[in-house]
């Protein structure tokens, strides 16, 4: 099981050398990926940023980690800008990004961002098909209900081809999801509990079959806080996925009120910890 942890955005705020010195740490300590959350423009949401741009940042102060925005809110945004963007990180991290993506819950900044709420589920499922052509082709011919490209395509391609991308669903994912994970994804971000994990996996494998694919070539990261209430629960959570069968596991300094360098020291100590468990 791979091993990451969440970069403390919120907490760190505009503090861009706490930014680069967790990331850095992250990445020389041996942690797999990093993980950053999505937010363009949401009602009273606090403070973050732009996925892509800090990882742009970070691909630069790193040399192994790697990066994962997740989850980006897809059908909000521009299909072949979020696949230019996204192939472009990929060639300056050197191949390094894992693209989260996802539907979303706010309508406010979905209308904010002139794209319809209602519809985004099914405008997903056509997005995964144009980024992935975008990500393989030179030149894509693509003719969709809400996208359209004739015989153009991306320049340069990005290193990995496609990109892999993983759905994060909201909690207990519905069935549409969970076929659409089975039919589409490299991987999914686990919401749900221990409990529920195994039947909402065994649906996962049942339309990766479907779709003639391998589920075993479909991943799946849970994560785990280890600051805050449930501190002394995290070993034990470790240990529960793992014997679950989960690939990725990401950990989280968050919701402790630590300062920037209480984070970079509780990350030192729960590596040297996990390794052993």
């Amino acid at each position: 099981m791979k091993i990451g942890i969440s970069l403390p955005v919120r907490e760190f705020e505009n503090d861009l050398g706490a930014i680069k010195e967790f990331a850095q740490t992250a990445d020389e300590l041996g942690y797999t990926h990093l993980r950053v959350p999505d937010q363009v423009l949401r009602p009273n949401s606090g403070h973050l940023h732009e996925p892509m741009m800090l990882l742009a940042y970070v691909a630069a102060v790193t040399e192994r980690i790697e990066l994962v925005p997740s989850v980006i809110v897809t059908p909000s945004r521009q299909t072949v800008l979020l696949a230019k963007q996204a192939a472009e990180l990929d060639v300056l991290s050197g191949g390094r990004l894992r693209l989260g993506i996802g539907v979303g819950g706010s309508e406010a900044e979905y209308r904010s961002l002139g794209a319809d709420f209602h519809t985004r589920g099914a405008r997903i499922e056509e997005q995964i098909g144009l980024l992935k052509a975008l990500w393989t082709q030179e030149s894509v011919n693509f003719s969709g209900r809400w996208d359209e490209v004739e015989g153009a395509g991306l320049s340069p391609l990005p290193i990995q081809q496609p990109i892999p991308l993983w759905i994060g669903p909201s909690g207990v994912p519905v069935q549409r999801i969970r076929t659409r994970i089975g039919r589409h994804a490299d991987g999914w971000f686990v919401l749900c509990s221990p409990e529920e994990f195994p039947g909402v996996s065994a649906d996962i494998a049942a339309a990766a079959r479907a779709a003639h694919r391998e589920p075993a070539m479909i991943g799946a990261e849970a994560g785990g806080a280890v600051v805050g209430p449930r501190e002394a629960e995290w070993r034990e959570r470790v240990q529960g996925w793992r014997e679950a069968g989960l690939t990725h596991l990401c950990l989280r300094t968050l919701g402790g009120n630590l300062e920037p360098q209480q984070h970079i020291i509780k990350m030192r100590e729960i590596f040297a910890e996990v390794s052993e468990i």
